[in-house]
């Protein structure tokens, strides 16, 4: 049976890289919705040049939207095991939406892990990452690089995303806390939630994750 992990957190929180952890683990795919934004924002489809007027503005993409390009990317053959969401589902709307997806699918969700970190600490680990345009990724915090504003890799200029800056930082948060935190008591209620200290080091994180999972 296909296996359906959802995680939970505010921006920052972590879930990408555990995210990645758990997919290197379980050999199933990472589906982050704001990569599915960034790449129809790159090729200029409509949806993600609709996407890219709400994201550059710390808001939350409309619903239809989200659902159109998270049906499409759970249609392809590497989902066939299952799936890990990382920003999917954001809303109860969404919620019920997946569990729509996933009954056409005779499926579920499995384990909704949720990393709960304080708000400040978010906003110093995004508003203090950089980009390389080649994709090397860096943070003020944790992975400075050499000098600053180039790439340590390719000398490439450094540049922050609009969603990264602190000002939308705290809009993102906001946003969060008001439209997505009712998911948490959702899955809660439905068994389903895994609440995770993700003040903790990040191998006590995985760790935890991934008994989590075999449980």
């Amino acid at each position: 049976m296909a296996t359906f992990i959802i995680l939970l957190g505010l921006p920052g929180a972590g879930k990408g890289t555990q995210a990645e952890i758990l997919s290197q683990t379980t050999k199933l795919p990472h589906i982050s919705s704001g990569d599915l934004f960034r790449e129809n924002i790159k090729n200029q489809t409509d949806l993600g040049i609709l996407a890219k007027t709400f994201m550059d503005k710390g808001e939350l993409v409309p619903d239809d939207v989200t659902i159109k390009m998270i049906k499409d990317r759970l249609t392809r053959s590497d989902c066939v095991a299952g799936a890990i969401l990382d920003g999917f589902p954001r809303t109860p709307t969404q919620a019920a939406a997946l569990e729509s997806m996933l009954s056409e699918l005779k499926s579920q969700v499995d384990l909704v892990p949720y990393f709960s970190v304080s708000e400040e600490v978010l906003v110093k680990r995004i508003s203090g990452r950089w980009n390389c345009p080649n994709g090397h990724v860096y943070n003020t915090m944790f992975n400075p690089p050499k000098e600053v504003g180039v790439c340590d890799v390719d000398g490439a200029e450094l540049y922050q995303r609009d969603d990264d800056k602190e000002e939308t930082v705290r809009n993102r948060i906001q946003v969060y806390v008001n439209q997505t935190m009712p998911l948490v008591e959702y899955y809660r209620n439905a068994g389903k939630l895994l609440e995770i200290d993700g003040m903790q080091p990040m191998e006590r994180v995985t760790s935890i994750l991934l008994d989590g999972l075999k449980k």
